[in-house]
C-alpha cells in the first residue's frame, strides 16, 4: 500500500493539524521514517474535549433510540473490516508485529464494534420495590465526556474497545493516540465520518504524554478515564483524575504465571507458550511471562520451550502473512534495549538463558525469542514487567508452592493452569490472585469476556458486558404517590 508522508488529527469532525508541530513516526523493522503524524498540544486537546462536551450536552447521543445509536457504531466496524487488508498492512508497518499478528488485531477492532453495536439498546435500569405509596426505578445515564489514552502495543484493538463502548452509552470520545505507532487510528475518524456519526462525538489526536496526555487526564470537562499503560503512568492519571474526582477504568502491567501441573498435555502447552509469550514480540500485558512448572515436567518443558524459542523466524512483520510464522521487532530501540537489560541482569543473577537473550546484529530493533531457566521467583526478571519475548521458568515441588509462586508479584492481570484434571484446575483457578485465569489455552476468550487487573494490574474491567457499566452512572429516582 502507499503510505500517506503527513497524518492530521481529527477534531471535531474536522482533519487538523497539531499545535506542537510534526512527529515522525518509524518503522521498527528497519528504523526509518514511514511518515510525519500531526502532533497535538495541550490546546488542541482543550478543542478535542470543548468538542466533545457539546456534543454531549447537545443531547444528539443520548435522544436518540439507543438501536440508532448500535448500527452508527455497527457502522463503523463494517468500515473498518471493508479495509482490513490496508489497514492491517499499516499495523504491521508502524508497529512492528506480524501481518498475521495485525490481521487479527483489525478482525477484532471491527468485531468490537460489531459487539458494542449490538449492546447499545440492552442497558436497563430496573424498578425497586418501596411499597404502595411509592414509585422507585434507576437510569442509566452516560458520564459525558470519556477521555481516552491509547497504548502502542495493540492499539487499533484497544482504541476500539474503548471507543465502542463509550458511544453505545452515550458517551462522546476524546482519543490520545500514541506516539510510537498513530497512523492506523486515522481510520477511526473516517468511520465516523462514514457512519454520520455526530460531531464531537470521536475525536482522534496524537500527542506526547506529558504534554497532551496529561492535559487531558487533568482536563476539569473530562468526566471519565480509560487507560492503558504502566503502572507509573496509570498512577499519575489515577493522582490527576482524584484532583477532579473523576472515575477512572486503568488496565495496567502483569508479571503473568502459567501454572504447569504435572499432568499437563505438553503439545497443548507448547502452542500456549507460543502465543503466550511471543505473540507481538512478547509486548503484551497479559504475557506469559513466567512458567512455574513441576518438577517432575520441568526438564522436558525447558528443553521443549528451548527449541521451540529457536525455531522461530525472526524479521520484519511483512515477511509473516501465516499465522505463527515468525515473529517481528519491538516497537522501539529503547524499548529493545530495555527488554536485553532485563535478560543481562538475570545472567549476572544466576539465571540461565536456554534460548536467546540477545539483541540481533541488523537493522531494526530485534530481540531473540528468549527462555531462561533456573530464575529465582524473587529476582528482577520474575518480578517485574520486560514487556518482551522473555520466558521465565521456574520449578516447584507442591500445590501450595505453584500458587505462592503464581500470586508472589504486585500485578494480578491473568493466570493460567495446565492440567487434565478438571477439579485441580477450578480449585487453582479459585486461589489464582488475577482478574482472569485461562485453563490449558492461552488467551482462551474474546470480546465478550470481561478483562482487567487486581493489585497494580489495574481496576476496572474492559472487554465484554460488564464492561460497559464503567461508561454509565446509576441515578435513581423515587415517587411519592400519596394516599
Amino acid at each position: 500500500m502507499e503510505i500517506a508522508s503527513y497524518w492530521k488529527n481529527f477534531v471535531a469532525g474536522e482533519w487538523v493539524d497539531g499545535g506542537a508541530g510534526r512527529l515522525p513516526v518509524e518503522n521498527p523493522a528497519t528504523g526509518e521514517i514511514l511518515a510525519e503524524q500531526a502532533l497535538a498540544n495541550a490546546a488542541d486537546v482543550d478543542r478535542a474535549v470543548a468538542a466533545a462536551k457539546a456534543c454531549h450536552e447537545s443531547g444528539v447521543l443520548t435522544k436518540v433510540r439507543p438501536v440508532e445509536r448500535g448500527r452508527m457504531i455497527r457502522a463503523m466496524g463494517q468500515y473498518i473490516a471493508d479495509r482490513a487488508e490496508d489497514l492491517a498492512e499499516l499495523v504491521c508497518l508502524e508497529s512492528g508485529k506480524t501481518l498475521a499478528e495485525a490481521r487479527g488485531e483489525i478482525r477484532n477492532t471491527a468485531r468490537y464494534f460489531e459487539y458494542y453495536g449490538n449492546q447499545a439498546e440492552t442497558l436497563e435500569g430496573k424498578s425497586i420495590p418501596l411499597g404502595a405509596a411509592y414509585a422507585d426505578f434507576t437510569v442509566l445515564e452516560p458520564y459525558g465526556v470519556s477521555a481516552q489514552i491509547i497504548p502502542w502495543n495493540f492499539p487499533m484493538e484497544i482504541a476500539a474497545r474503548s471507543i465502542a463502548a463509550g458511544l453505545a452509552t452515550g458517551n462522546a470520545c476524546v482519543v490520545k493516540s500514541p506516539e510510537l505507532d498513530p497512523l492506523a487510528l486515522h481510520v477511526f475518524g473516517k468511520a465516523a465520518e462514514a457512519a454520520n456519526v455526530p460531531r464531537g462525538a470521536v475525536n482522534i489526536l496524537c500527542g506526547l504524554g506529558h504534554e497532551a496526555g496529561a492535559a487531558l487526564a487533568s482536563h476539569p470537562d473530562v468526566n471519565q478515564i480509560v487507560f492503558t499503560g504502566s503502572v507509573a503512568t496509570g498512577s499519575a492519571i489515577a493522582q490527576a483524575a482524584a484532583r477532579n474526582i473523576v472515575p477512572c477504568v486503568l488496565e495496567l502491567g502483569g508479571k503473568s504465571a502459567a501454572i504447569v501441573f504435572a499432568d499437563a498435555d505438553m503439545e497443548r502447552l507448547m502452542k500456549s507458550v507460543r502465543s503466550g509469550i511471543y505473540l507481538n514480540a512478547g509486548q503484551v500485558c497479559s504475557a506469559m511471562s513466567r512458567a512455574v512448572v513441576h518438577e517432575s515436567l520441568h526438564d522436558e518443558f525447558v528443553e521443549r520451550a528451548s527449541e521451540l524459542a529457536k525455531s522461530i523466524p525472526v524479521g520484519p512483520g511483512i515477511e509473516f502473512s501465516d499465522p505463527w510464522s515468525g515473529m517481528g521487532p519491538l516497537i522501539s530501540e529503547k524499548q529493545r534495549d530495555r527488554a536485553e537489560g532485563f535478560c543481562i541482569r538475570a545472567e549476572r543473577a544466576g539465571a540461565r538463558a536456554v534460548a536467546g537473550g540477545h539483541k540481533l546484529n541488523r537493522l531494526g530493533w530485534f530481540l531473540e525469542p528468549t527462555v531462561f531457566d533456573r530464575v529465582d521467583p524473587q529476582s528482577e526478571i520474575a518480578q517485574n514487567e520486560v514487556f518482551g519475548p522473555v520466558l521465565s521458568v521456574i520449578k516447584y515441588r507442591t500445590d501450595e508452592e505453584a500458587i505462592a509462586i503464581a500470586n508472589g508479584t504486585p500485578y494480578g492481570l491473568v493466570g493460567g493452569v495446565f492440567t487434565r484434571d478438571i477439579d485441580r484446575a477450578m480449585r487453582t483457578a479459585k486461589r489464582i490472585r488475577a482478574g482472569q485465569v485461562f485453563v490449558n489455552e492461552w488467551y482462551a476468550g474474546g470480546v465478550e469476556t470481561p478483562f482487567g487487573g487486581y493489585g497494580k494490574s489495574g481496576y476496572g474491567r474492559e472487554k465484554g458486558r460488564e464492561a460497559l457499566f464503567n461508561y454509565v452512572q446509576t441515578k435513581n429516582v423515587a415517587i411519592g404517590l400519596g394516599q
